[in-house]
């Protein structure tokens, strides 16, 4: 009767610390799932807003979006990065007149060339110092100060600050936590509104089966039928294939 006694003890204290462990591995799943889900994200984050940054440079270069992840990275790996170095600014009495940037790029122009040629150098700084006190349409156009210039710098230097190199960058088409897989990109660069305006639209996305689906499943499906429920994408994205939403991204 003793021996029945201490079994069945034993079998109920093993019972009480199962469904105890039930009871806190029910409240812990989510947290930790929570948890690590929030510290992944901030990866993948990371890699779309560097391919966001990537994709503008590239439409702004091409006038459309690109699907292709490799010829993407080749246009980081080999295109220059144009910038404009401004100095000094039109007046509104020079706009009323009718002035525009363009005209005054022009006239500035006009007058380096000369200047060049009148100098018979290419340093910048004594063309500009001569074309401001010596060339007549310069200053009858009170372009004194005014000067605009195009420099290239290397695209993957001036779009990360030094984060990344031709060698590595490839890295960003890469959905962190996810075994290899790659980021989805889709365009639409033949969108037109309803206003009759072609605006070239796309989106980068990440399914959270490509970086969750080493952890709980059931958390996992739960999360998925969450998003969809609402009518989210379930994952993480930027941008739209939809409409035009200025390349948002849905953690934004």
């Amino acid at each position: 009767m003793k021996a029945t006694q201490f079994i069945f003890r034993l079998l109920l204290g093993c019972a009480v610390v199962f469904l105890a462990w039930l009871c806190i591995d029910s409240v812990v799943t989510p947290i930790r799932f929570e948890e690590t889900r929030a510290q992944r994200e901030t990866a993948v984050i990371k890699n779309l807003v560097h391919l966001r940054a990537a994709e503008s440079e590239f439409k702004l270069e091409k006038g459309y979006f690109t699907t292709d992840l490799d010829s993407l990275i080749l246009f980081l790996q080999t295109a220059p990065k144009k910038e404009v170095l401004k100095e000094g600014a039109l007046t509104d009495k020079q706009l009323e007149a009718g002035m525009t940037e363009h005209k005054a790029v022009k006239i500035i122009e006009r007058a380096k060339i000369k200047a060049k040629a009148q100098l018979r150098t290419d340093n910048d700084s004594l063309i500009y110092a001569y074309i401001w006190e010596k060339d007549r349409e310069v200053i009858n156009n009170g372009l004194q100060g005014f000067r605009r210039d195009t420099i290239y710098k290397n695209m993957i230097q001036t779009l990360y600050k030094g984060e990344y190199t031709a060698d590595n960058i490839a890295s960003i088409t890469t959905i962190p936590y996810s075994n290899g897989q790659r980021f989805t990109l889709e365009a639409n660069n033949n969108y037109t509104t309803p206003q009759g305006i072609r605006i070239p639209i796309m989106e980068a996305s990440a399914h959270f089966n490509t970086y969750l689906s080493d952890l709980d499943k059931q958390e996992l499906v739960n999360l998925i039928d969450k998003e969809e429920k609402l009518e989210h994408f379930p994952g993480l994205k930027f941008g739209s294939i939809d409409a035009p939403n200025n390349n948002a991204g849905n953690w934004e």
